[in-house]
């Protein structure tokens, strides 16, 4: 790699009229799908990319290039100076990146090497047996990765990084009814991976989801969201706190820096090096990242500033991109919570969601993987899964408990050398969240 490294910089050298920014990345991957209890496939795969764009002024061209060699990009970048003159310029753009401060070391260890295949199939069949025992099947994905590459700049960035997250989704589901119930884990650690409190969780929830089904009728309730919906839902919010949507006019938090925009018992924070997620030490363009409150004590604080915004805008730069979301927690138990519940849900996960205006955080979505009626302070049934049309400032607004223990939760994209990211939450009680309708369905 620092071979390749050198090598680049002497092209920028050898191109010294336009300026270069380089990124590149060797992906591995140990992808291993399971269906009805039973390994479906698992998939080694290695890709080896490079992108580069090149700028002329306010003109710009970007290509990139599997397996590279410096053949190729050097051919690439010949290719770059005969179209570069016929672009439109970007009156916007000003500069790449200048931030040349490194991230503190840290160790990391492969985890396709700590959880191989044999060690995954192990932990899946103890899943597997457990679920069994209840008539549920398993289905997901685990999944562990090794990434390594360096961003690369005229402007003096050079930074090196590495890797390894680890993604374990495991989806029971009934062979009666098809309920389904979902257990996640995700970070950088296999020591923090714990194997037996992992299945009580989800057999907690396979118990739950063998009581009857019955349908709930549209209006507003007392809700248990569970991490992984409040997440979606914040991580939603983070749309709002970018500085592209401030300069686009769509942003939620428009006007509303260093104002009270939520109840001083909600705080949440990007922390790229917290030890349970899974670490970013660089933005995209080579930024070094640190912890960026986001809502301070209801306060909104920061938005993330990338440096194009930065430069446009005249704000601070930080770079930070909302892959290490931290909710602070609070000082009750999800059972104490769902206690003083007398007639609403336990929302387990949320699926389709959709802007139905971003200004305003208005989104209409699903609820999936486990819905629940609370009666007098218990679960008592599966409910169909329901269709909700709702604010989330709204709902942020209206969360009036927070658990005191937060769950690392993994998600990741769905397609290429598909990126994986965390986010730390708790469970949350929120006041008349919006029904609009039953699918009945489940």
């Amino acid at each position: 790699m620092n071979d390749f490294i050198h090598k680049l910089e002497s092209l920028m050298k050898e191109y010294s009229q336009y300026k270069f920014q380089f990124h590149f990345r060797i992906w591995k991957t140990e992808f291993l799908r399971f269906f009805r209890s039973m390994t479906n496939y698992n998939i080694s795969k290695e890709i080896t990319s490079a992108s580069c764009t090149m700028y002329k002024g306010k003109k710009s061209y970007s290509f990139s290039v599997d397996d590279p060699t410096f053949d190729k990009i050097h051919k690439g970048i010949e290719d770059a100076i005969s179209i570069i003159d016929s672009l439109p310029e970007d009156p916007d753009y000003v500069d790449m990146d200048d931030d040349t401060s490194i991230a503190p070391e840290t160790k990391v260890v492969n985890n396709i090497e700590s959880l191989p295949l044999e060690k995954k199939i192990e932990i899946l069949s103890s899943i597997s047996e457990e679920a069994a025992k209840r008539e549920f099947k398993i289905f997901g994905t685990f999944i562990t990765n090794f990434v390594k590459g360096f961003v690369l700049n005229s402007n003096g960035v050079k930074k090196e990084f590495v890797t390894s997250p680890i993604m374990l989704d495991v989806k029971a589901v009934s062979d009666n009814n098809m309920v389904t119930v979902l257990e996640s884990f995700g970070g950088p650690d296999p020591d923090k991976f714990n194997q037996k409190e992992f299945t009580d969780s989800l057999m907690k929830k396979v118990d739950m989801a063998c009581l009857p089904v019955v349908d709930a009728p549209a209006g507003k309730y007392e809700v248990i969201l569970s991490p992984a919906a409040i997440g979606e839902f914040i991580g939603y919010l983070m749309h709002g706190a970018h500085a592209a949507t401030l300069d686009q006019g769509s942003s939620f938090f428009q006007d509303q820096l260093d104002k009270k925009v939520f109840p001083e018992t909600i705080n949440i924070t990007d922390e790229p090096h917290n030890e349970n997620l899974i670490p970013s030490s660089y933005s995209g363009s080579g930024r070094t990242l640190h912890d960026l409150p986001i809502v301070t004590n209801g306060v909104f604080k920061n938005f993330m500033v990338d440096n194009y915004y930065g430069n446009k805008l005249k704000m601070d730069k930080n770079g930070n991109e909302a892959d290490n979301l931290v909710m602070g927690n609070g000082g009750k138990t999800v059972d104490e919570m769902i206690s003083t519940v007398k007639d609403g849900l336990y929302i387990s996960k949320l699926h389709y969601m959709n802007f139905i205006n971003p200004k305003d955080m208005t989104v209409t979505g699903l609820t999936r993987d486990g819905t629940f009626l609370i009666k007098d302070g218990k679960i008592v049934n599966v409910v169909n899964n329901l269709r909700y049309t709702e604010s989330i400032g709204r709902i942020i607004g209206a969360i009036s408990e927070i658990e005191r223990k937060r769950h690392a939760l993994p998600s990741s994209e769905n397609y290429g050398a598909f990126g994986i990211s965390t986010s730390l939450m708790p469970h949350v009680k929120v006041k008349d969240f919006n029904i609009t309708s039953s699918t009945e369905t489940i």
